[in-house]
């Protein structure tokens, strides 16, 4: 995973998931907000739980890329940075968040 750019735009993500590569899609927002809205298939785990979550997630990592998003790429951008920091590197966060994804990929979903 060396030289993983740390960002990753919504149509390289649909496009990557559509080829079948294992990406696992981490919604880094409140409950609150993932029950407003989610991409299928994301697992959401907030921020906050981040941290206590580390050793999950590099098992998670060993099975292909982690990309992380939030609602418009804040959070989840000092995330991949943090995981970076802590030696994951097979980490990304999804540029423009939930919002980008719902005007580019998916118009049905609820933008908030």
């Amino acid at each position: 995973m060396e030289g993983l750019p740390l960002e990753i735009n919504v149509l390289e993500v649909k496009r990557r998931l559509g080829a079948g590569e294992a990406l696992r899609l981490i919604d880094v927002r409140e409950p609150r907000e993932f029950a407003l809205c989610r991409i299928e298939g994301a697992e959401s785990i907030p921020m906050r739980s981040i941290p206590k979550e580390l050793a999950a997630l590099r098992g998670k990592a060993a099975e292909g890329t982690l990309v992380f998003y939030c609602h418009h790429g804040s959070r989840s951008l000092q995330i991949v940075n943090w995981l970076r920091q802590q030696g994951l590197a097979a980490c990304q966060s999804m540029q423009g968040g939930i919002d980008r994804w719902a005007a580019s990929v998916d118009p049905g979903l609820r933008r908030y």
